[in-house]
């Protein structure tokens, strides 16, 4: 799985047959395609590329919101915040790791590390980043996973009056900033620590995301840093 992930993060565009052959040939791990792609949704992973829309089913009980970004010109903070979730290997097991990121800024907004993916860790991400942040976005955008198309989270969104925005089924990069985001955190910590469990891992990342929102300078922002961007 942590090869999986390493692979993913460096090449998003491969999906199960070249992950397995990448493992296959590269790593010597001899495995099947359905095994690597039991191993991927597990993580939650997919490869970046259009999709068959009905690969996958949504919770027939929830809502699914279609997506309002396409076309939409990004041109201040607060316009939309979008969020995901990520698998953060451990010295034994694994997390998974929830950020809410400003689309104009990069600026992360809130984020959150569980030891298992029940929607909990999420409504607090989200809860928080409404209640310690003075500031509302426009447009809340996510992917189509259970955790955000449940009631008791769009909920949150729409008593804040924000609009629900959600990705195309099997469309990646419809979130694409949320994507570069993951990659940035494990090549530049994650990947580079050998964390033994939750209470270091959050510690090693709370440093990290004060690091990345306010010294971490994006060519893309013309080499400010998201705060600069963020709080202009």
């Amino acid at each position: 799985m942590d090869l999986i992930d390493e692979i993913y993060t460096a090449y998003p565009f491969y999906g199960n047959r070249r992950i397995r052959a990448e493992l296959n040939l590269t790593h010597q791990i001899i495995i099947g395609r359905g095994h690597v792609r039991t191993l991927m949704d597990k993580l939650g992973l997919q490869a970046i590329y259009p999709q068959p829309t009905n690969s996958s089913q949504p919770n027939k009980e929830h809502h699914i919101y279609p997506y309002l970004l396409r076309n939409t010109e990004i041109k201040r903070p607060n316009q939309v915040w979008s969020t995901d979730i990520t698998y953060v290997r451990l010295e034994r097991g694994f997390a998974y790791l929830i950020a809410i990121i400003d689309w104009y800024s990069r600026y992360v907004i809130n984020w959150k590390l569980s030891n298992n993916l029940e929607i909990d860790f999420c409504l607090e991400c989200l809860d928080d980043a409404m209640t310690q942040n003075k500031n509302r976005p426009e447009i809340f955008n996510s992917d189509q996973g259970s955790n955000f198309t449940s009631h008791r989270f769009t909920k949150i969104l729409k008593a804040n009056d924000i609009q629900v925005s959600m990705d195309g089924r099997g469309r990646c990069l419809d979130n694409i900033f949320v994507e570069r985001l993951w990659r940035t955190v494990k090549q530049e910590n994650i990947y580079l620590n050998s964390y033994q469990n939750i209470l270091e891992t959050r510690t090693g990342l709370n440093e990290y995301f004060l690091f990345y929102n306010n010294r971490h300078r994006h060519q893309s922002l013309n080499y400010q840093t998201p705060s600069d961007i963020y709080f202009q």
